[in-house]
């Protein structure tokens, strides 16, 4: 475990920032004006019965609704029947110690973000908290941070360029890592270069850690995904906007 910190603890300071092109593309007009009417008639056919391409936060809906429908039926066929067995089976502190050492390396790209931001209050008070937590918390394993007034963050590099005034784009629902904007899209690739446990080696500890907490992220949140399917007419609809509203308030709290 302590070589396992001094890896990450090497990599503590590197800062990833990335540029990002906005490509912008036109769009051809189709010649032959009877097939475009009646495909205009179809659309809007569709979109006043189904709603879909009326949301501006949403022009994606189409796209968006197929790959939500693949994760959902992933994660019905294997990551929940898995998140089930293990919530079963496993001790419930050791699902605590599990969640607690993945949350406390998340502590160092929380606080690059914050610092980032111009945040440094927060972001100095998450460098204590890794500290605190990695030197006496067993690695991170028991959270003695947040009970000694260092209260846990949680900020990714989607919310700097939000706080830096990039805009969010429309709603986008990622293959596997489901709910996004194009902007936390384009952030996606640094807050994976900012996850510690990403240099971790050898690589079958870090792939066999990877899954371990996928699995105890799902089993987490068993209970509201249960109360979200029983409540939700439109599970689609009722999931976006709450990902769109906590999002907003992540990243302009001031404006709630």
């Amino acid at each position: 475990m302590k070589n396992t910190f001094k890896q990450l603890n090497a990599r503590f300071c590197a800062v990833l920032v990335l540029g990002m092109t906005v490509l912008l593309t036109g769009c051809s007009t189709v010649s032959v004006d009877k097939i475009k009417d009646k495909a205009d008639r179809t659309l809007d056919v569709i979109s006043t019965k189904t709603n879909i391409g009326k949301n501006p936060r949403d022009p994606l809906e189409g796209f968006n609704r197929a790959m939500f429908n693949f994760n959902d039926s992933l994660d019905q066929a294997v990551l929940k029947p898995v998140a089930q067995t293990y919530r079963d089976v496993t001790p419930s502190f050791v699902q605590t110690g599990v969640g607690n050492f993945f949350s406390n390396i998340g502590d160092v790209w929380n606080a690059v973000n914050n610092l980032l931001q111009g945040k440094v209050a927060e972001g100095s008070s998450d460098v204590m908290r890794f500290a605190f937590n990695s030197t006496f918390g067993l690695a991170g394993l028991l959270d003695i941070a947040s009970p000694a007034g260092l209260p846990k963050h949680r900020e990714d590099f989607g919310q700097t360029l939000g706080r830096w005034g990039v805009r969010s784009g429309p709603y986008l629902v990622l293959p596997l890592l489901g709910s996004s904007t194009v902007r936390d899209a384009l952030a996606t690739p640094v807050d994976m270069k900012g996850n510690l446990w990403s240099y971790k080696e050898p690589v079958y500890v870090r792939n066999i850690g990877t899954a371990v907490r996928l699995v105890d992220a799902r089993a987490s949140v068993l209970d509201a995904g249960s109360l979200i399917e029983e409540a939700a007419l439109d599970k689609y609809v009722f999931i976006r906007d709450a990902y769109l509203q906590r999002r907003a308030s992540q990243i302009a709290p001031d404006e709630d």
